[in-house]
């Protein structure tokens, strides 16, 4: 079994030396159509709240070498066979840490409770809709079905931002250049 715990020790350190802040560390099923498993680390730089393509080569390069030096010396991080995958968080990204939910207040979420949350494996585990604070480590969120929800932070299995129009628009993208490029070329090809 993949210790999560150690891995995520040895992860955000080489992180915040590049700047960056861990998001998300999780084993998941490979997506790459080969099965297997993949170690997926996410990773934000704070001022843009993203990555781009050369910053995640940075991080999957350090953390490579990393886990490299680590099983050379005889300690097992990860069990089997595994590929990195390491991403920005993106738009519609996971809810993982206390300030992202303090950060996306008022922007829609989709949240899923661990099973019997309350006691009675009966009860609604998944809720969607605005999420309008985090106090105390409550999550309220203004659920489209039920209304107005308080959910303890420590019972949350897992929450993300749902893609939205007001979303698109709080999010910047990194680097607009070559848009006005983009938009030269589709005039020219108009007035063939």
């Amino acid at each position: 079994m993949t210790d999560l715990t150690r891995l995520i020790e040895l992860v955000e350190p080489e992180a915040e030396a590049l700047g960056f802040e861990l998001v998300r560390v999780q084993m998941m099923q490979s997506e790459a159509g080969e099965g297997g498993q993949a170690l997926q680390i996410m990773a934000e730089d704070p001022s843009t709240g993203q990555l781009v393509i050369e910053q995640c080569a940075e991080l999957s390069r350090r953390v490579s070498e990393l886990i490299d030096t680590r099983e050379e010396a005889g300690e097992v991080l990860v069990e089997g066979a595994y590929h990195l995958e390491v991403s920005s968080p993106g738009i519609d990204r996971p809810l993982t840490r206390n300030k992202d939910f303090t950060a996306w207040t008022g922007h829609d979420a989709r949240i899923v409770m661990q099973k019997g949350w309350t006691g009675d494996t009966s009860d609604k585990r998944v809720f969607k809709g605005e999420l309008t604070s985090f106090e105390n480590g409550v999550v309220s969120i203004d659920d489209a079905k039920t209304g107005a929800v308080d959910l303890p932070r420590e019972l949350i299995h897992s929450a993300k931002l749902v893609l939205t129009d007001k979303l698109i628009a709080a999010t910047k993208p990194l680097d607009a250049s070559g848009a006005d490029t983009l938009e030269e070329d589709t005039e020219e090809k108009a007035d063939d």
